[in-house]
């Protein structure tokens, strides 16, 4: 199967289950699909020295990223096939400094599909539920052009 014929669903947990290798952004953020179903994903990510800021804590950007991903994976999880999305809007409150070489848990959930829009919802916490961030995202989706 190729992946434009894939659904978001499929797609998603192909990365969680090892099929896909992960996006570039993995590399630089080091985060991974652990979970994925429909409208809801689940990836670990862990802060390393290359993420600080100056002050010498987690770069809030860190916490950005990971939150865009998973409200945006989650949002995937409820597209059909060769339908892509965009992030129009991300909302994010930190609540924390994130943890240094310390494994994090991020929760992106859908909140609302629509037609063209989807609404979801993103939180970082730590093994204990601690919350560290929370975001809200909107999603605009992209249909593939119909053939003429």
């Amino acid at each position: 199967m190729h992946l434009k014929d894939m659904t978001g669903l499929q797609l998603m947990q192909a990365f969680a289950q090892g099929k896909l290798p992960g996006p570039a952004i993995t590399t630089t953020m080091p985060m991974d699909c652990v979970e994925a179903e429909h409208g809801r994903v689940l990836f670990t990510a862990t802060a390393n020295e290359s993420h600080t800021n100056a002050m010498g804590g987690v770069h809030g950007g860190f916490a950005a990223t990971i939150l865009d991903s998973v409200t945006g994976c989650a949002t995937h999880t409820v597209l059909g096939p060769g339908e892509t999305y965009a992030t129009t809007d991300l909302s994010i409150k930190m609540c924390r400094p994130l943890p240094f070489n310390k494994a994090v848990f991020s929760e992106g959930k859908v909140i609302n599909a629509g037609r063209n829009l989807v609404i979801s919802e993103g939180y970082i916490r730590d093994e204990a539920g601690k919350v560290y961030a929370h975001a809200t995202a909107t999603c605009m989706i992209i249909r593939p052009a119909a053939a003429a």
